[in-house]
């Protein structure tokens, strides 16, 4: 199975070199057939080039530059339209996620499931450094989603997941254009009964560069998307019970 890591990097000049390459070596130490779509948003350091240096020295990286405005939603659904692989998994490039992660993530996927997320929050996870506001936001924004979805799952607001191609195929199209496609995602694969599991993830605090996580800017769009996510389960359960009752 091929599996295809989209990475949005918006002035990463500091951390990009390194989080790439030690991705790449536990993706050969585990023998997977892989690509990595690095998608430039809008960077004005000196990001580009070395983006142009890391797809030089190995065939499997694939740059891409935004034609959005800057955007983590805008930049990941460009790499989504780009993917050829089976699978997908997004992954940050500020070097919070673990890349033995995202290998588990790829036995999960080989097991099965439709859908494989992390959680931070659950026994066997790791959180390094973070922030105790956002870490607030974080879990009042999480329950508010438990609560309207009813699901288990505790960190939906969370980038790194990884999921099938039919996945991403089905759930379009996608709206956000900021970091609330981190909750469109994952409650639109849910909402149509993909199967998924969970699993505990390390999250590590970055440390260069500036979080582009603004709280009080995302909180109006977090809250759209999760409204409108809602509706659709709503929209989709009615259609359900009419072609139930046409049957």
């Amino acid at each position: 199975m091929k599996l295809s890591i989209v990475i949005p990097v918006h002035n990463e000049e500091k951390l990009i070199n390194k989080v790439t390459k030690e991705l790449i070596w536990e993706l050969e130490q585990n023998h997977i057939n892989y690509e990595i779509i690095m998608v430039n948003d809008n960077s004005t350091d000196g990001s580009p080039p070395i983006l142009k240096a890391l797809s030089l020295e190995n065939k499997n990286i694939k740059v891409v530059s935004s034609r959005f405005p800057r955007g983590f939603g805008w930049a990941i659904r460009q790499g989504l339209e780009n993917i050829s692989g089976e699978a997908v998994v997004i992954f940050m490039g500020d070097g919070s996620d673990d890349p033995k992660d995202l290998i588990r993530y790829y036995e999960k996927l080989k097991e099965g499931y439709a859908c494989v997320f992390g959680s931070r929050f659950i026994r066997g996870a790791k959180i390094k450094d973070y922030p105790l506001v956002k870490l607030i936001f974080n879990r009042l924004g999480n329950k508010l989603i438990q609560l309207l979805f009813l699901i288990p799952y505790n960190d939906v607001s969370n980038a790194f997941k990884a999921y099938r191609r039919e996945v991403i195929e089905a759930i379009q199209p996608l709206v956000s254009q900021y970091f609330n496609i981190t909750v469109e995602i994952p409650l639109k694969a849910i909402i149509r009964g993909f199967s998924y599991t969970v699993i505990p993830i390390n999250w590590y605090g970055r440390q260069s560069g500036v979080s582009k996580y603004h709280i009080k800017e995302l909180m109006r769009k977090y809250f759209f998307s999760i409204l409108y996510v809602w509706l659709e389960k709503i929209l989709l359960k009615e259609e359900l019970r009419f072609k139930t009752k046409l049957k």
